[in-house]
């Protein structure tokens, strides 16, 4: 578990460009049983995703299609959410960073850790597009 004040900055990384905060089970069930399409970007303390998977989440909505939901859950802090989260994005392994687009609950598109690490934000930002304009 981290401090939160450790972790407060990277959440409002998110949170400044639109991603609710999901804390709790029931609050990530609410939000994929909603019609139409949902980001999940599962957030982290380590260097890619400062570098890489928020950088490039935030530069993905710089876009004409976009999900109409965005959330976020923080690894290593909100346990509950990140486990209920992660129970949707199955038969993917639980990776920190990683991003999910559902589609009325339904996952369609995942990027794992290995997908995010070591590759530049705007690449990442080109593969969400790119499951919008398919998706949403």
């Amino acid at each position: 578990m981290y401090p939160e004040e450790m972790v407060k900055p990277m959440r409002d990384e998110l949170v400044a460009v639109g991603f609710q905060e999901a804390y709790s089970a029931d609050a990530v069930e609410a939000a994929l049983s909603q019609p139409g399409t949902t980001l999940v970007v599962v957030n982290s303390v380590c260097g890619c995703a400062a570098r890489n998977a928020r950088p490039g989440a935030r530069m993905s909505l710089d876009h004409g299609k976009k999900p109409d939901q965005l959330l976020t859950v923080f690894a290593g802090v909100d346990r509950e959410a990140v486990d209920a989260a992660r129970q949707h994005m199955f038969p993917f392994p639980p990776s920190s960073p990683s991003m999910a687009l559902f589609k009325d609950g339904e996952l369609v598109h995942m990027l794992e850790r290995h997908h995010i690490e070591g590759r530049p934000a705007e690449m990442i930002a080109e593969n969400l597009k790119e499951a919008f304009d398919e998706f949403c």
